[in-house]
């Protein structure tokens, strides 16, 4: 979404108060409503649809032992390993050793006087960082001790002033070198002459932060979070969103450490309620833009403002770095990111861009490994679409599983999966993208639950054959629910390595009423909080993909372009009038009551869902008011003007009595022993493809594909490394992380026919399928050999 305002200022956070209040001295909470929970589909299916608080400060350089020797550099952040085994930690170094995750308080008390936690000296790192950084002081005389007293001071006067621009400006040569040796993943030159590099960056709260295109802005993070990149070592993952947060070179512990992430909704796939702007353009236009098809169309036909170039201007301007940073120093550790299959290619006749959103999704690989966070890929829009919404690409009908293409689409879906997969699965990626979304709302009312299940069987084969099986090896592999709530996956695919279950809790689109915002305090809390606290047990891994504040479908095109409300009785159907929307959108004369209300709901909301993924970051502004005319879904509008929290750990405790789930995961859900030995019998209970398709009926009597079509293998980045004497290209993979996989593309036969893949459920599938009786058909995906296990 397009920004809010794109001067806008740094947004202030204070650090966490080092307490805690009962619910009931903060909140007087009216009686909730009781929408729908997460084990009950939503009654409409017509529309759009921790660690303890401790307030570690920032990190700090132990001055006082910032040498070892005369020329060994003392070891530091540039220093540090992606990999857990091969040099200290991140929280072992010097930069990290007084942030150690104990849920005691920190405190810097200057380059003499350095703390850990616990009290002052009693500190256990206090005492250690001491003990191995100077020698026990000789006896000496008063005098003497006087004259050595002053020398200190003057060096300390001196370090004082020469650290903070040393550790946030420039690093040595000699550092960076070392940084580059270290990296489990180090940019790696075809060859080299010279040992030195260009100095290492980093920095944290206050510093400030050159892009790529020369803009700068400050650096605004309380949490102790830093930021990091070095040209020379692109793959660097020492960045730290947070001092809770670990960094990308430790392992993120899923059912432990904590999800607190936005989407990045409407950038690489645009929908009209994200981006209103790019839509606005195209109202009185053939045809008019409803979604991504149309809008492709329209802008393509419109050659004097640049065609479908006008798409580059977007994701060029709608998420820039600076978001990035600011969604760190938000308190946030994830990105969810939707993506269009049409990053990959495009087919005949489909009007999207193609490949150039991929481009731009490596820019997200780039800022987020650059300021510590989390990436979960979500395949937002599949060909022929899950879900017949505008976000899937094209509104009107699901062609996924369901009528006359929906085995060929969901063939070459498949593929699109395995594709990603293989690319993020590398080395390079694997600790930035750490989930992957295969689907996004796929209607399982529609497809059938067996179909699916079956379909996210092969998913989960692919993505696993890509990255190989056990912890680090590839992402948490995320299935959507599907709209039958996570009750009816409990249990599915026991033994599977590293899946999650994927729900999003709206309460906006089905019942509408008018209570006011206070009324919804505690609703998450009644209606969620149960649901997702028992399929952590009874499932394992679960998250909220999607949620915002929305209690009503107020705001331009929530439902889509000209489906007017529910709640003024516009919308398609039945819906009777409930009130007017001003209330619920003019979010510039929104009271501190109604701010308060909301942020009470977003902080319940947070509690009942435990990991979770705002929809989202920004609402772009509307071309026709210039202001975003859909508040409660801007996590950045809400920090901005007072409705969002500034640290979402205070929304622990907010839902009483919840009985929260306590961690960990089993170990095979976490890629440990028993990781991926899904038994036979699931397997064959779950075999692809299914016998039958939604609405279209045997797979005998419809249109399938056959792998002999070449691979559209994803490119990757191009990092520029220089020496003292020598440029090179940095090794950023080549997309393809399992050379046995061999398998190609899945493509139509030459003498079968196929049909429009966006057809619909009530055409009659082609008669004959193919031109001979000799035409092979394969309908079964291609055996994909296993990644070799790693020793």
């Amino acid at each position: 979404m397009a920004p809010n305002n794109a001067n806008s200022p740094n947004i202030p956070y204070e650090p966490l108060p080092l307490s805690e209040f009962p619910r009931s001295s903060v909140f007087q909470d009216s009686p909730s409503l009781q929408p729908s929970g997460p084990s009950t589909p939503t009654p409409d299916r017509t529309s759009y649809v921790d660690d303890p608080i401790t307030n570690m400060p920032s990190p700090r350089f132990l001055a006082a032992a910032l040498y070892q020797g005369d020329d060994l550099n003392r070891i530091s952040y540039a220093s540090q390993n992606t990999s857990a085994s091969a040099v200290p930690s991140a929280q072992g170094s010097s930069v990290y050793a007084l942030n150690a995750r104990s849920g005691q308080p920190l405190y810097d008390s200057g380059p003499d006087g350095e703390q850990g936690p616990g009290d002052g000296a009693q500190s256990p790192l206090y005492l250690s960082e001491k003990r191995a950084a100077y020698a026990a002081p000789a006896a000496k005389s008063k005098r003497k001790l006087l004259i050595a007293g002053a020398a200190l001071a003057a060096v300390i006067v001196a370090i004082a002033v020469v650290v903070p621009v040393y550790f946030t400006v420039v690093k040595p040569k000699s550092d960076a070198a070392a940084s580059s040796t270290a990296s489990s993943n180090p940019a790696s030159p075809s060859s080299t002459s010279g040992t030195g590099s260009p100095s290492a960056v980093t920095g944290g709260n206050g510093s400030k932060i050159t892009t790529e295109d020369g803009t700068t802005f400050i650096y605004t993070n309380p949490f102790g979070g830093f930021w990091y990149w070095d040209p020379n070592d692109p793959f660097n993952n020492n960045a730290q969103a947070q001092s809770w947060t670990p960094p990308l070179n430790q392992t993120f512990q899923f059912g432990v450490d904590r999800i607190f992430g936005v989407n990045l909704g409407g950038w690489l796939t645009t929908e009209p309620v994200s981006v209103p702007a790019l839509y606005e353009k195209y109202q009185s236009t053939t045809p008019q833009a409803v979604d991504e098809w149309t809008l492709s169309e329209a802008m393509a036909a419109d050659t004097a403002n640049g065609g479908l170039s006008q798409l580059v201007t977007h994701y060029e301007t709608f998420i820039t770095e600076q978001d990035f940073a600011e969604i760190a120093g938000a308190g946030l550790n994830f990105v969810r990111i939707p993506l269009p299959y049409w990053a990959i290619e495009t087919r005949e006749g489909e009007p999207f861009l193609p490949k150039t959103s991929w481009t731009y999704f490596l820019k997200a690989i780039q800022w987020a490994r650059k300021y510590g966070l989390r990436i979960n890929l979500d395949l937002h829009a599949l060909p022929g679409s899950q879900n017949g919404w505008n976000h899937s690409g094209k509104l009107g009908s699901i062609n996924v599983l369901n009528g006359p293409m929906g085995l060929a689409n969901a063939q070459r879906s498949l593929d699109y999966i395995r594709i990603i997969a293989e690319f993020i699965s590398q080395p390079e990626y694997r600790d930035v993208v750490v989930m992957f979304g295969i689907t996004n709302e796929p209607e399982a009312p529609t497809m059938g639950q067996d179909q699916l299940s079956r379909y996210y069987l092969q998913a989960y084969q692919y993505v696993r054959g890509a990255s190989g099986i056990g912890e680090g090896n590839g992402p948490f592999i995320s299935f959507h629910d599907g709209f039958l709530g996570l009750n009816q996956w409990a249990g599915f695919l026991p033994n599977a390595d590293r899946t999650a279950l994927d729900d999003h809790p709206y309460l906006c689109f089905s019942t509408q009423s008018s209570a006011p915002m206070s009324n919804y305090a505690q609703t998450p809390c009644d209606s969620w909080s149960a649901g997702f606290n028992t399929s952590m047990s009874a499932f394992g891994m679960t998250a909220a993909g999607e949620w915002s504040n929305a209690v009503t479908d107020c705001g331009l095109w929530v439902n889509g372009v000209g489906l007017g409300t529910r709640y003024e009785g516009t919308y398609p159907g039945n819906w009777p009038v409930v009130g007017n929307c001003t209330p619920w959108t003019d979010w510039q004369n929104w009271n501190a009551t109604m701010k308060q209300d909301i942020s009470n709901f977003a902080l319940a909301s947070m509690d009942a869902l435990q990991n979770w993924f705002f929809w989202t970051w920004k609402i772009g502004n509307s071309s026709t008011t210039g202001i975003v005319e859909a508040p409660q879904w801007s996590y950045q509008l809400g920090l901005q003007n007072g409705w969002m929290p500034t640290d979402p750990r205070v929304a622990s405790g907010t839902c009483a009595n919840q009985n929260i789930w306590s961690p960990p995961l089993q170990a095979w859900q976490t890629g440990g022993a028993g990781a991926g030995q899904i038994a036979a019998s699931v397997s064959s209970e779950y075999s692809w493809p299914p016998a039958t398709i939604s609405n279209a009926g045997a797979i005998t009597s419809l249109p399938s594909y056959t792998p002999t079509g070449t691979v559209a293998t994803l490119p990757p980045p191009t990092f520029t490394v220089t020496s003292a004497k020598s440029v090179q290209t940095a090794s950023a993979g080549n997309g393809w992380n399992n050379p046995s996989d061999t398998a190609g593309e899945m493509v139509g036969i030459a003498t079968c026919s196929y049909l429009n893949p966006w057809i619909g459920p009530s055409a009659a599938p082609p008669s004959p399928l193919c031109s001979s009786a000799a035409a092979a058909r394969a309908i079964l995906q291609p055996r994909v050999t296993p990644f070799p296990p790693r020793m």
